[in-house]
């Protein structure tokens, strides 16, 4: 079997994987030289803890298992198991957390409600005024800026995979066929449109133009190396307001008597952190939905973060050294987890899992290999 895959970032990475591992030859296009999207500017978590019961989180957990077997692989990948807390100031914040560890499904997620010596015990970086901390032990974490990278590495080593860089498929001709802008042809047995956040041109062509697919801008940071392991991923309690998983009376009351702050409730932010393997955080991040987007990005949600992380460490943080943009797609009916969709024969788009696309990868890919009977 032959299977073309366009785009080449995690969910199209993946699909590629997935093909390979299972016989099958593969050539993987992408307009760009390598991957510029979302897959490179994202946190690189694989984050299980707010993932919404069912279907959703049950997609993170395979894939989390399938990013752990593809991390021993591919050292490259950067793979960690190192968790993630997020510690809590006051008794709105700790009653959600004891509402999210008192779900059926906590112990699936490795949920548990520390004390702040059993938080700053995990990660000693710790060092800000907290009360206690929910401790997620599933979540984990790859490179994202080197991810896609080592995983291409692997696939050439097979000998059954092509990658074309710098093409654009403008067309699709006969069954299970593309043609690139160079004016080659590729037929496959299957081609998977794995696009991101590119929805115009030849997406809108074949899925039309009601897409139930939106774009989501963000901003986020990276600094100088912090001088020392920051051992867990980290969040902030207004995380409890953006993952579905914390919804309930509890998170109600924490909305109603602890208001976010003005600049990341006009952002729609949360805290989420991780140590890169130079040392340095990347932290983030907003959330911005209404088009057309801006063209530039703002500094007081960097202020804003700035002021929390300090907070949590008990110290100034490091240098900003990077800051970014990046846009993903995200499905309209945010309960879906990605949006499949066979558009001409032999073709199908995938597309659309948000901010859970770096998570949940893996698994999507798995899920269309086994739908096609690969």
């Amino acid at each position: 079997m032959r299977v073309i895959v366009v785009g080449a970032g995690v969910v199209g990475t993946m699909h590629a994987w997935h093909a390979v591992s299972r016989g099958h030859e593969v050539v993987q296009i992408e307009r760009e030289s390598e991957a510029r999207g979302a897959s490179l500017r994202n946190f690189g978590q694989i984050w299980i803890s707010g993932r919404a019961g069912g279907e959703e989180l049950e997609t993170a957990l395979r894939a989390r298992e399938l990013w752990e077997a593809v991390g021993e692989r591919v050292p490259g990948l950067g793979f960690r198991a190192c968790g993630s807390l997020t510690p809590l100031r006051t008794a709105h914040e700790v009653a959600v957390a004891e509402a999210a560890v008192a779900r059926p499904d906590a112990a699936a997620r490795g949920y548990k409600l520390l004390t702040a010596d059993e938080a700053r015990a995990l990660n000693p970086a710790l060092r800000g005024a907290f009360t206690a901390a929910l401790w997620c032990e599933r979540d984990a974490a790859v490179e994202p800026r080197t991810a896609q990278r080592a995983l291409k590495e692997q696939l050439l080593a097979s000998g059954r995979y092509t990658y074309l860089g710098g093409r654009e498929v403008r067309e699709v001709v006969g069954t299970a066929s593309v043609r690139d802008d160079h004016g080659d042809v590729h037929t496959g047995d299957a081609v998977i449109l794995a696009t991101g956040a590119w929805l115009g041109g030849l997406v809108r062509e074949l899925a039309g133009p009601e897409l139930p697919v939106r774009r989501v801008r963000l901003q986020m940071m990276q600094t100088d190396p912090l001088g020392e392991p920051l051992t867990t991923s980290v969040a902030d309690a207004d995380s409890f307001r953006y993952y579905p998983a914390y919804r309930g009376e509890a998170l109600d009351a924490l909305n109603a008597g602890q208001p976010q702050d003005p600049v990341a409730a006009e952002h729609r932010m949360q805290l989420l952190m991780v140590q890169r393997r130079d040392g340095g955080l990347t932290i983030g991040d907003t959330h911005e939905y209404e088009h057309p987007f801006a063209f530039d990005t703002v500094e007081e949600p960097y202020e804003h973060l700035t002021r929390v992380v300090e907070a949590f460490l008990g110290r100034p943080l490091p240098r900003i050294r990077h800051r970014w943009a990046g846009v993903y797609a995200q499905c309209t009916d945010t309960a879906r987890v990605v949006h499949r969709q066979q558009v001409r024969d032999g073709v199908w788009l995938v597309t659309g899992p948000g901010g859970r696309g770096m998570t949940c990868s893996p698994a999507i890919a798995e899920t269309t290999a086994d739908q096609l009977g690969w």
